[in-house]
């Protein structure tokens, strides 16, 4: 784990450009795609940072970018699927004001073929994480008065879709957790909250649009379309559309807001 310098002082922050100066974010899953994303957003809006992943290469390319803006920021890598990497972690981090739960991943199959495996694979990364990383870090925000929790959904904890029923289950679980936390912290100053993307632009869905594309026959630029399709804009929402959401739910103005799950999904819901 690495410990950045002190952010460099710019001339040009204001509170008011800064909004969440000397508050500390955790953004899992931040290497790429929408926690990436994420993390370049509440960076922006003046929050120091620690960034979760797997892959440290990645990880460590993602901070970098960071710091060269004069960011403060923190690398761990970490499996939020495994408890024991998890537990390390929260021992690890300093007070955190801000927890942004953004890994996740689907595996696709019909239910008929959805084993116990691919079920507990798609829990325990999509749903567990969730809840082991909040119970950690929640407790902490309660006792300080303040906090933003905000868990990255899916519109599949929303509506059904098919053949990712472990993976749609799990994010419906998001949702509830959600709701209900929220309704126990409505009076500490934490608020909770969820968004659910559509398909959007990332790394993650590219892998879909291979699956499709091999079991249909279809191009690569079909099976995208296809997807796009499902947005009533015609096109896939971009990781930084999902991040600018998460950052308005992140301002001390937004205390007011909490047990929602907001769809980012051009009206598809």
């Amino acid at each position: 784990m690495a410990q950045a310098p002190a952010s460099a002082s710019r001339s040009s922050d204001t509170p008011a450009s800064r909004p969440l100066a000397g508050r500390h974010a955790l953004v899992t899953g931040a290497s790429h795609g929408i926690g990436a994303a994420i993390a370049r957003e509440l960076a922006r809006l003046g929050a120091d940072l620690t960034l979760v992943a797997r892959q440290a290469a990645t990880l460590h390319s993602a901070a970098n970018a960071l710091r060269h803006d004069g960011n403060k920021v923190r690398e761990c890598r970490a499996d939020v699927a495994d408890a024991a990497s998890l537990e390390a972690l929260i021992d690890e981090t300093p007070p955190v004001h801000i927890l942004v739960n953004n890994a996740g991943g689907a595996e696709t199959a019909p239910f008929s073929r959805t084993d116990e495996a691919l079920w507990r694979r798609m829990l325990d990364l999509n749903l567990t994480s969730v809840y082991r990383l909040t119970h950690g870090l929640a407790p902490a925000m309660v006792k300080s008065g303040w906090g933003r929790i905000v868990n990255v959904a899916s519109t599949a904890g929303l509506k059904g879709y098919a053949y990712v029923s472990a993976y749609t289950a799990a994010k419906h679980g998001v949702v509830g957790l959600t709701r209900a936390l929220a309704l126990e912290l409505a009076t500490s100053g934490v608020t909770v909250n969820a968004v659910c993307p559509g398909y959007t632009d990332t790394p993650m869905l590219e892998g879909a649009i291979a699956t499709i594309a091999a079991k249909t026959k279809k191009s690569h630029d079909d099976a995208k379309a296809a997807l796009a399709a499902s947005n009533p804009m015609g096109r896939l929402v971009t990781p930084e559309e999902v991040a600018s959401a998460v950052g308005w739910l992140c301002l001390p103005d937004s205390g007011s807001i909490t047990g929602q799950a907001i769809a980012i999904a051009g009206g598809e819901l």
